[in-house]
């Protein structure tokens, strides 16, 4: 008898399909912290109060004036210096100019006065150049490296203000906010003028502290009953 022509009795082993294994993740990495071997590539890094001062202004405005005098007072006496030079007579307020200054005594009162009006322009000029301005702009601190912020002090006085009229029983309220102050007057019409000084005092100051600046400002906090009426 011959055997049935069926399949071979051998058996084959299948490849086997291994799941790819995923990458791993790296962790999220924080602000402030640095990741090993990535230092120098961008990483944020806080930054502690240095580097907190007030914006510098442009000065744009006192800038113009000055050069503006500066040009008109340098092409007037170019204009004369080149007419002498071409064989023509002086400008006729230089020559003025000259003779008042060599017979005018130094203790006249025009002289005085100049004098003062010089001295004064110099100290203002002196004075814009070594003071930052933007008065209005309040820093805020530095969380990365290559930015600066800055809050204005009537957008921060609206915030607090904001904050301040959600407690129960405050009316109305107003907010002088300085560099260095926060003067808050609010006036309350129901509830102790305690319990509202202790809830205005505890708002406001987790409001000032989440301005974000640099310098918080001191808190000055007035409640009071509103005046009668007549």
């Amino acid at each position: 008898m011959s055997e049935p022509q069926g399949s071979e009795g051998t058996t084959q082993r299948l490849p086997v399909l291994e799941k790819a294994t995923e990458p791993e993740q790296a962790p999220p990495v924080l602000e402030g912290e640095s990741t090993p071997g990535l230092e120098g590539e961008g990483t944020p890094v806080l930054q502690g109060e240095g580097g907190n001062g007030r914006f510098w202004s442009h000065r744009r405005v006192p800038a113009l004036v000055v050069a503006l005098l500066l040009l008109a007072v340098a092409g007037f006496f170019l204009y004369d210096i080149a007419a002498v030079r071409a064989d023509q007579p002086a400008m006729r307020w230089r020559r003025e100019l000259a003779a008042q200054l060599a017979e005018r005594p130094l203790d006249d009162t025009w002289v005085l006065v100049g004098a003062g009006v010089a001295a004064a322009l110099g100290l203002w000029l002196i004075v814009l150049a070594a003071t930052p301005g933007l008065r209005g702009v309040l820093p805020m601190r530095r969380t990365h490296a290559d930015v600066r912020a800055g809050l204005h002090r009537e957008a921060a006085a609206l915030v607090l203000r904001d904050r301040a009229v959600e407690v129960a029983g405050v009316q109305s309220v107003r907010v002088r906010l300085s560099r260095t102050k926060a003067d808050v007057g609010a006036i309350s019409h129901f509830r102790e003028l305690d319990d509202v000084h202790a809830d205005l005092e505890a708002t406001l100051t987790d409001a000032i502290r989440g301005l974000g600046l640099a310098r918080p400002p001191a808190l000055s906090l007035h409640v009071r009953r509103p005046g009668k009426k007549g």
